[in-house]
């Protein structure tokens, strides 16, 4: 145990030894770790971080800017791109540096971030950049961020194809070791090979944290020998010719990059000849990245190990470098294996390169090539929507002789089989779909006047989509509003609406609303200035425009009019600075507004100036911004029951109330932003109290410690704990998640933990997934597989209930802890009428798990501490109490403490948790037991 030396720091600061890292983290130790090591290699250079944010690196900027000191200290420089393309160009300069006099460093290394959409639109500096080159002691890693599954993107995206294209060696880290692995060794090959390189991120490396090596000493990158160099080597240079670039690239640097992966073991035999016992290898393996780590996870949920697999005549070979495939390496692998079966998720890359490099080998040395076809050219692996781990066991177990092992593997297959029926018979009918934060400007500033219809964009207004009819087709970022102008001539239909976020606006949207006004279009552009970019985390917009430049900018550009909506009429009393003619309105005249703007003929822009929910909420906390002094509540004896309120404020805050008198309504004051929407509604049922706060018990957090409950008797643990959480995006389960994976850390045990988030952070669902290792060195990592979850932790019924999360369950091993209190969820905002049962929700979680112990945390959290928030951490000693987690409460203690957010109220809801699990009767008569349903035979 080593509770005490553990800080958060290590991640960033420790040069030897192990830390507790994040896959975005470790992006920042990269430029950190490169620095490092040149120093002590001699050279003096500095580093360039720009790029744009978007999920899976939405918090890459953040984490930058929190780092600034640290940085600085290193050389490194972050400059924020105002779009992927510009920053790729900056990044593109920094390696111009050293070609001129007065360069203060020997080079200079530079990373480029973006989403995949970025990565398609900074084509063209790509290909500029990669043909010019890289400076020898500079380098650049270009890293994409990838959405197999489209979880919180427009489209499911794959990135390799687009560096394939571009000509740019592309890595495929499979875990964050190799995320800081990878990274280090991509800028040395842009070093080397005068290329830029691209590696893929996911959220699946990204989202994730583990404990990984970050001692200096391990990273020996080795410079390959005696490989020929044109004259003036493969680096930037002046007075370069297009068609000499082209020459190099194709010629040398290609060949340099393959010969920089051969000399490295990027890509590497895992399984081989020397681990089989009997017989020969006869299935040869073929895959990268997270197909890797899926196809170790197929083995182990097969009951499995390596050794095991090898015995049948298995082998491995992990590609690190999907493009361009290093043939000799794949040629010595197959030699003599009967089938080369290639697992890649989506799109086929590294497929084809190998069949095209065992083409020439003789018929009795080359084997059968399957992947995303079998031997009968049938539909094997798809490449659509990201693979799961049973498709990949199914897909070898079909392939493995007879023998002892089938049994396993079978019981395996067969759960999968249940639980597929499981999530199908037992899900519930209703989902946890994400929706607009309680507060949000998008709640009014979204809706429309009867007869209109808007065209969605990108950004949390996307969503407005998802339940209003008139809002529909969106488009990528930066053409809002430009489809119209080829449909218009094509339509009796005289105008639209086009929703555009600031974000955008200083991205790349700007351009589009003069597009519209030189096409002469008819449309009114509905500009949010929220203040933040809230989809990605709250940053700030990069231009720093305010609402009045804005309006100055749009006036010079020839729109035709400008008005500004805005919630607090009192904020522009004292601005002088608008654009002239420009209009300030309150919002309650939005809807006159829009009607005006709707008959103007031209190119019109409404600008709605309201401060992002989430982000005003953060502010207050942090003490930037004026706590609100007022709360609204509800008096239900007067409440009608009407859901006028809902309707004026389309805010999920607003929330049912059932008594004997019928459905009422309630305000949740746990997650209420305190925009007061509501009140516009036509009731008289509503409250404001002036000064007041949520209300806070005084006899529990102050009462309880680590010895007022008796410790439990912890499950033996053999192996890998897996560990599910189910919550509500926003409500902190991935904080409590992270706890669970660092407290491992501190115990010397192995832990991960991996956030499948998606749109989650907008009341959506979420699920963690948390890995706990019997050693520091059992292997740990990746979301939990189908059937396979050992304890659930429900924090939200509704998203345990989902078919995704019953998929995950097995009737024989899971055990399930439930939030036996129900969030509504956003169809109550358009339905006022819809029910809500959490019985019914345990009853299906009950019917898909081995045990199932309820626990009325939202109640108690609200009564104890007076914020829902920490139910999340009373489900957590809940179940520990319970002895499933196997985690010492020292080291639970210090994790709480190290994230140090409200660290003594969480530990308080842990030790509540525990006291229930305990003493259910603690709870009240809150606590009530889930009854197993009745089987009826026919």
């Amino acid at each position: 145990m080593r509770h005490s030396e553990v800080t958060l720091d290590d991640k960033y600061l420790l040069e030897d030894g192990r830390a507790f890292i994040t896959g975005v983290q470790a992006l920042i130790r990269v430029l950190l770790d490169r620095k490092r090591l040149d120093r002590k290699a001699g050279l003096n250079t500095a580093g360039f971080l720009s790029g744009y944010r978007g999920s899976p690196l939405g918090g890459l900027d953040q984490q930058a800017a929190r780092l600034n000191k640290l940085l600085t200290a290193h050389d490194v420089v972050f400059k924020e791109g105002l779009n992927e393309d510009l920053a790729a160009t900056a990044v593109w300069g920094s390696q111009q540096a050293n070609l001129f006099p007065g360069a203060t460093h020997d080079g200079v290394f530079g990373m480029w971030y973006g989403k995949a959409p970025g990565v398609d639109r900074t084509g063209d500096v790509f290909k500029h950049a990669n043909f010019a080159g890289s400076f020898p002691t500079g380098g650049v890693l270009a890293v994409a961020g990838d959405d197999h599954a489209c979880k919180s993107s427009t489209l499911p995206s794959q990135s390799e194809f687009a560096f394939q294209d571009f000509e740019m060696p592309v890595l495929s880290p499979a875990d964050v070791q190799e995320v800081l692995d990878y990274g280090l060794m991509g800028i040395a090959m842009s070093r080397f090979t005068g290329l830029w390189t691209g590696m893929i991120a996911l959220a699946d490396t990204m989202d994730s944290g583990v404990t990984i090596d970050v001692s200096l000493d391990r990273h020996r990158i080795i410079t390959p020998e005696n490989f020929p160099l044109p004259p003036g080597g493969l680096g930037i240079r002046l007075k370069d010719q297009p068609m000499e670039k082209e020459r190099r690239l194709r010629l040398h640097k290609i060949p340099a990059a393959l010969a920089f992966a051969r000399a490295n073991h990027i890509d590497r035999v895992v399984l081989g000849s020397s681990h089989v016992r009997v017989g020969k290898a006869r299935l040869g393996i073929v895959c990268q990245g997270q197909a890797y780590k899926d196809v170790l996870e197929a083995f182990t949920a097969m009951g499995m190990t390596l050794q095991e697999a090898a015995d049948l005549g298995v082998s491995i070979y992990k590609v690190g470098m999907p493009w361009p495939l290093e043939p000799l390496g794949i040629r010595a692998f197959a030699a003599g294996l009967e089938t080369l079966m290639v697992i890649e998720h989506k799109r086929g890359l590294i497929e084809p390169q190998a069949r095209a490099a065992l083409y020439d080998l003789p018929a009795q040395a080359r084997p059968r090539i399957i992947g995303k076809t079998d031997e009968h050219h049938h539909p094997l692996l798809s490449e659509l929507g990201s693979l799961s781990v049973a498709e990949i066991a199914l897909a070898i177990y079909d392939r493995l002789p007879d023998g002892p092992h089938m049994e396993r593997a079978r019981a395996y297959l067969d759960r999968v089989s249940a639980a597929g029926v499981a999530a199908v018979s037992l899900a519930a009918d209703q989902a946890r779909k994400p929706f607009f934060c309680s507060g949000c400007p998008h709640n009014t500033s979204t809706k429309l006047p009867e007869g209109s219809r808007a065209l969605a964009g990108i950004g949390c207004h996307y969503m407005a989509g998802f339940n209003d009819p008139s809002t529909d087709l969106n488009t990528h970022m930066g053409g809002e509003g430009l489809t119209w102008v080829g449909a218009a001539p094509f339509t009796t239909e005289k105008h639209v609406f086009q929703n555009l976020g600031d974000g955008t606006y200083n991205h790349s949207g700007s351009l589009a609303i003069r597009a519209a006004i030189a096409a002469k279009a008819n449309i009114t552009y509905k500009l949010l200035f929220n203040d933040a970019v809230a989809m990605t985390g709250g940053q700030k917009a990069e231009s720093g425009f305010t609402p009045a430049q804005i309006t100055r900018q749009l006036a010079s550009e020839g729109v035709t009019k400008t008005v500004i909506v805005v919630d607090e009429l009192e904020r522009y009393a004292e601005v002088k600075d608008l654009a002239p003619g420009v209009e300030v309105f309150p919002r309650s005249e939005l809807m006159t507004v829009q009607k005006m703007l709707r008959d103007t003929s031209g190119t019109t822009v409404l600008l709605y100036d309201q401060t992002c929910a989430t982000e005003k909420r953060r502010r207050r906390k942090r003490g930037t911004m004026a706590k609100a002094t007022q709360r609204v509540f509800i008096n239900p004896l007067v409440c009608e029951g009407c859901g006028d309120c809902s309707v004026k404020s389309n805010c999920v805050s607003v929330e049912p109330l059932d008594t004997e008198f019928g459905r009422k309504r309630k305000i949740n004051q746990s997650s209420c932003n305190q925009d007061y929407s509501c009140v516009e509604g036509f009731c008289p049922s509503f409250i404001t109290l002036e000064g007041a706060e949520g209300a806070q018990s005084k006899k529990a957090p102050a009462a309880l410690t680590a010895d007022s409950t008796p410790l439990p008797e912890f499950e033996p643990l053999t192996g890998v704990r897996k560990i599910l959480f189910t919550g509500v995006g926003g409500t902190g389960v991935t904080t409590v998640a992270s706890i669970l994976a660092m407290a491992a850390h501190i115990d010397g045990r192995s832990g991960s933990v991996v956030d499948m988030t998606g749109l989650a952070q907008k009341g959506g669902s979420v699920f963690s997934h948390v890995k706990i290792g019997e050693t520091e060195d059992t292997v740990v990592g990746g979301r939990v597989p189908a059937a396979s979850t050992d304890v659930l932790i429900a924090c939200d019924l509704l998203v345990a209930a989902s078919p995704e999360g019953l998929s995950l369950y097995a009737k024989d091993r899971t055990r399930a802890f439930g939030n036996s209190d129900f969030a509504p969820t956003a169809d109550f905002v358009t339905s006022r009428d819809v029910k809500f049962d959490s019985s019914a929700m345990a009853r299906r979680v009950k019917g898909a798990t081995k045990s199932f112990d309820a626990c009325p945390a939202q109640h108690l959290a609200e009564s104890q501490f007076g914020d829902a928030i920490f139910a999340n951490m009373i489900m957590v000693g809940f179940a520990w109490q319970r002895g499933v987690i196997p985690l010492s409460s020292r080291a639970l203690y210090r994790a709480i403490k190290l994230n140090g957010v409200e660290a003594d109220a969480n530990l308080q809801a842990f030790e509540l948790g525990r006291r229930i699990a305990h003493d259910p009767s603690a709870a009240g008569p809150k606590v009530e037991a889930v009854a197993t349903p009745e089987t009826m035979s026919l």
